[in-house]
């Protein structure tokens, strides 16, 4: 199976490099600056679960692909979708699987708008990861789960040969029969911890310790009821799991999206947050903390954009 991985940043570079430490045919694609840094340093790893260390990886620009791939890893930022389907459009064929790991569900109707609803799997990962400045993979804890499946929840030949293909890589997964269900279930949890850990600026033992430990709950209930207005209420399992992470006293735990704020970064508002409300079909008085948190979310945005366009002092 011929697998191209998009990107080889944190995600992309820590399953794609698992699954090339498998003997596995994979190729990163990848832009110009990082393909010559990983010529240059390889594709390094550092992980509880085993450091990985591949001298010059196979890469390709978006320009020079010329023929389909089997599977197409996803794993990029959802600001970065539309770009990274311009690049990857020449390596899908009419038997090409595309596996994204991205949060939300925006992106799997862009995706089928783009390359068909066939074409398109579910898909969701498990995993703390980033990239430092010198282009290191770093895992930050002991999780690295994928669950993927067909949308429909048929079990096909595809996705036999896909968990026949990450059977023996270093990284934990699931092939799913009810893949939109867990990617609802994540969801809700993903955008109420960025919500509120954004808005409140701190971890989710920072947000127990200022006795403030039932806005996340309150906030995941508000995520849960339009996951049920849409057909996938969670399960009671997700909602206990969901709740222990969001309430644990003395947890380190926060979004990814809080460190991209506080690093002047682009981040996902519409996808995670405004997208979910957009779902639920909401008015002024609705989901009072979600509207908080994306408001939050989008004067963050509009105030990176200002500072953006200004001037450069002297």
């Amino acid at each position: 199976m011929r697998i191209l991985v998009v990107g080889a940043g944190a995600l992309g570079g820590y399953f794609g490099g698992r699954l090339k430490e498998a003997g596995r045919d994979v190729t990163f694609l990848v832009r110009p600056r990082r393909a010559e840094q990983l010529a240059k340093t390889g594709l390094l790893v550092r992980s509880p679960k085993g450091d990985i260390a591949i001298a010059a990886p196979p890469t390709v620009l978006a320009e020079n692909i010329r023929a389909p791939f089997d599977l197409i890893l996803l794993s990029c930022k959802a600001y970065d979708l539309q770009a990274a389907m311009d690049s990857f459009a020449p390596a899908v064929g009419p038997s090409t699987a595309i596996l994204p790991l991205l949060n939300g569900m925006k992106h799997m109707d862009l995706l089928a708008a783009r390359f068909g609803a066939p074409a398109v799997l579910g898909g969701q990962c498990v995993i703390s990861a980033t990239l430092d400045p010198v282009g290191r993979v770093l895992h930050l804890n002991d999780l690295h789960f994928v669950s993927f499946g067909e949308q429909n929840g048929a079990k096909s030949e595809r996705m036999a040969a896909i968990a026949q293909t990450f059977s023996g890589a270093k990284f934990d997964f699931q092939l799913s029969t009810t893949i939109l269900q867990e990617m609802w279930e994540k969801w809700a949890a993903i955008a109420s911890l960025a919500g509120v850990t954004c808005l409140l600026r701190g971890t989710v033992g920072d947000i127990v310790a200022a006795g403030a430990g039932q806005l996340p709950v309150d906030s995941y209930e508000e995520a849960c009821a339009i996951a049920a207005a849409n057909g996938f209420a969670p399960g009671e399992s997700a909602r206990k799991r969901s709740i222990g992470m969001l309430t644990a006293a003395g947890s380190t735990f926060a979004a990814s999206m809080l460190r991209d704020i506080e690093r002047g970064a682009p981040i996902e508002a519409d996808h995670i947050v405004g997208d979910l409300l957009a779902r639920g079909g909401a008015r002024g008085g609705d989901y009072p903390l979600l509207h908080l948190a994306y408001a939050h979310l989008r004067t963050y945005e509009a105030r990176r954009a200002r500072e953006k366009a200004a001037p450069p002092q002297r």
